[in-house]
């Protein structure tokens, strides 16, 4: 029950940005916040969670383990599509935006709230594998095959993360460890990014529309995503060797609704966004009620 009480307030930073929004509207430019969140902020908080312990083998293949997960279930996928969609559209969201979680957003705060600040590391890497999908695979599908791969690993590699998290890599593996006042620096850049993103989550949540929903589509995402994908992850976590907190970390952010980067991806490449936009929103929704199962579930993960 604490449990879900610290995931409720999470959620009331989603629901301030999402009410804000709807209040303001066009006064709140949500795109300077993530000019703000992804260039500013979000380095702090990475560069400050890589630091937060010593880097050992549990933390190092965290997010492999994440990344190897997400493919087998675009693997599973690629076969089910073929059968249930005819539109190739459909297919394509279908293959990737189960496995396009939002880790970010949604899954740093939520792992504090779940087991507090040592989950930092954990979720802060994992986090790094989520970007490389979204900017790889992700951008691959919903392209449909159209895309430039050179162009899409250059947008990842000029991510700022990416580099601070290397920084704080390098430094963690010469033993650094920051000060009381560096850290405390480091700490409220961090508290930041981490209501900010979750008040752009709110925000974007606001502009979403359920006119145009897809029930097929609709009904086999959700599913893959908090049936088949959870199964798979326990399964295959139960017969790995990592201490317990690694791996219920792992299945956390496997379990995380869809992310936003989703509806850019759609949207850049014409993918039909608004049905990309209803999915985002239904499982945003259907992860509150279902979250109290999966917290009962992570407790059996050893």
């Amino acid at each position: 029950m604490d449990s879900f009480k610290a995931v409720i307030f999470v959620y009331l930073f989603i629901l301030i940005g999402f009410i804000t929004k709807k209040i303001f509207q066009e006064k709140v430019d949500e795109k300077s916040l993530v000019v703000l969140s992804v260039y500013i902020f979000q380095p702090f908080l990475t560069f400050w969670g890589l630091l937060k312990k010593p880097i050992d083998f549990d933390l190092a293949i965290a997010p492999f383990i994440f990344f190897g997960l997400s493919l087998l279930i675009i693997a599973i996928n690629l076969l089910l599509a073929q059968i249930l969609f005819d539109d190739p559209k459909d297919r394509s969201i279908f293959i990737v935006s189960s496995v396009i979680g939002n880790t970010g957003n949604l899954g740093v705060p939520l792992g504090i709230a779940l087991f507090g600040e040592q989950s930092l590391p954990y979720t802060t890497i994992v986090n790094l594998a989520n970007v490389f999908m979204v900017y790889s695979f992700g951008a691959y599908f919903y392209s449909r095959g159209s895309f430039d791969v050179k162009k899409s690993i250059i947008n990842t590699i000029k991510l700022p993360i990416l580099w601070f998290a290397l920084l704080a890599i390098i430094l963690n593996l010469q033993g650094f460890k920051p000060d009381y006042y560096f850290d405390m620096f480091l700490q409220m850049g961090a508290y930041t990014a981490i209501v900010l993103q979750l008040m752009i989550f709110g925000f974007y949540l606001a502009k979403i529309s359920l006119k145009q929903i897809e029930k097929r589509l609709v009904a086999s995402v959700t599913f893959m995503k908090f049936v088949i994908l959870p199964l798979i992850a326990f399964l295959a976590l139960r017969f790995i060797d990592l201490e317990p907190l690694t791996k219920k970390i792992i299945f956390m952010e496997i379990m995380m609704p869809l992310a936003v980067a989703n509806v850019n991806l759609a949207a850049l490449y014409r993918c039909k966004e608004l049905s990309v936009t209803t999915l985002i929103f239904v499982t945003t929704a259907l992860f509150i009620p279902l979250l109290p199962i999966y917290i009962k579930i992570m407790e059996y993960i050893r």
